[in-house]
């Protein structure tokens, strides 16, 4: 669930109370794929793996990390963001 002390998905308003919610940015997962981790740092603990193509739901950006989910229900971690197609 993608949800944090300060900061949950826009589709848990209501259900969970936070600061902050936030609208998911889709960004798209590069050739090669990307590891999920558990915090934003090299040698964290990978979650799982995500495949080329997959949509990742950005919930924020801290240097060069990403914070989201595959899905409302999940998997929820951190992202480096050269694995992750460029904002438009």
């Amino acid at each position: 669930m993608p949800l944090r002390g300060d900061l949950a998905h826009i589709g848990l308003a209501g259900k969970h109370f936070v600061p902050h919610y936030a609208v998911p940015q889709p960004r798209t997962v590069m050739p090669g794929g990307a590891s999920l981790l558990a915090e934003a740092e090299v040698g964290a603990e990978e979650l799982c793996t995500l495949m080329e193509g997959d949509s990742f739901e950005v919930l924020d950006v801290a240097g060069n990390w990403a914070w989201g989910c595959l899905s409302l229900e999940g998997p929820v971690g951190y992202v480096h963001l050269d694995r992750l197609e460029a904002f438009a």
